[in-house]
């Protein structure tokens, strides 16, 4: 496994790969690796000729009073990871290396980033569209494995790929889960015991809100406050619950075909710490709903 910091070697590497025929899997992340990044990397060496993986906490993408200062790191355990699944590149550049003096130009996301995430987060996703440009422009991937648990910001990197004509295929992988079915997070690391446990409550949320309606529940509006209650009563304050169609993100006031549930809450940290002592988490499920209903 080689770690390259340059930009111009990057270019480098990646120009000379794709002379050569070879097909590139690309994940770009911004590390303190658990399960779910690792999973993206074994698809990727399963798929592809070579495994790059970038490695960048993009500041653009957090906003004043968001945690960039005190987002977990550990470079030495990531490399270590990284060689043991197997990854060929890391690509590890500083902030002035992707952001050098003068910088100016930033990409503007759509309609897909108003919501959700892009409600709560005024500019981060104007950052996440800049950066991930960046890296595909250097990175020049043939395919690119994103996790299901940004479920908003895979939409919108399909988006930015069909707008700019990237040549990349963009593949959303699995949501990965702890035993206790909490999504995998880098920001898991900021709670305690009992933060773990209120965090539970996304999950139960999720699993209410599915065998609802697996037995036919379609008011979006009464699954909505039945998930709010879920997580209101475990103690997180709510930042969002909505339910859209999984493929344009908008409403509906009675659910058909692909839907989507998106939740974020904040969880109290614990002792831990994290910004301003709250975690904020966010969770997804996606389901079709055939046009005979459940069976």
């Amino acid at each position: 496994m080689k770690i390259i910091t340059s930009v111009r070697k990057f270019c480098y590497l990646t120009e000379s790969l794709k002379r050569h025929g070879k097909t590139i899997g690309f994940v770009p992340t911004m590390g303190y690796f658990h399960e779910g990044h690792l999973s993206l990397f074994r698809r990727a060496r399963r798929e592809n000729d070579v495994v790059v993986v970038s490695l960048f906490v993009n500041p653009a993408q957090f906003g004043v009073n968001e945690d960039f200062k005190q987002y977990p790191r550990n470079r030495k355990r990531d490399m270590r990871l990284c060689a043991q699944e197997r990854v060929d590149y890391v690509f590890a550049p500083s902030i002035t290396a992707m952001y050098p003096e003068g910088f100016q130009t930033y990409v503007e996301p759509g309609k897909l980033a108003s919501g959700l995430c892009g409600k709560s987060r005024p500019g981060h996703f104007r950052g996440v569209a800049t950066v991930v440009a960046k890296l595909f422009n250097l990175a020049q991937p043939t395919v690119v494995y994103l996790g299901q648990k940004d479920y908003q910001q895979c939409l919108i990197i399909r988006q930015l790929v069909a707008d700019f004509d990237f040549q990349v295929q963009i593949k959303m992988c699995p949501i990965v889960r702890e035993p206790s079915g909490l999504a995998l997070s880098s920001r898991n690391t900021y709670l305690d015991e009992k933060g773990k446990q209120k965090a539970l409550a996304l999950v139960k949320a999720i699993r209410w809100f599915q065998a609802r309606v697996k037995k036919g529940e379609r008011d979006a509006r009464l699954l909505k406050n039945g998930v709010r209650r879920i997580l209101f009563k475990a103690g997180t304050r709510v930042d969002y619950v909505e339910i859209l169609a999984a493929r344009e993100l908008s409403p509906f006031r009675k659910l058909s075909g692909k839907i989507l549930l998106a939740l974020a809450a904040y969880v109290p940290a614990g002792k831990r710490g994290g910004a301003r002592n709250k975690v904020r988490l966010i969770d997804n499920c996606v389901m079709k709903i055939p046009k005979g209903g459940f069976i």
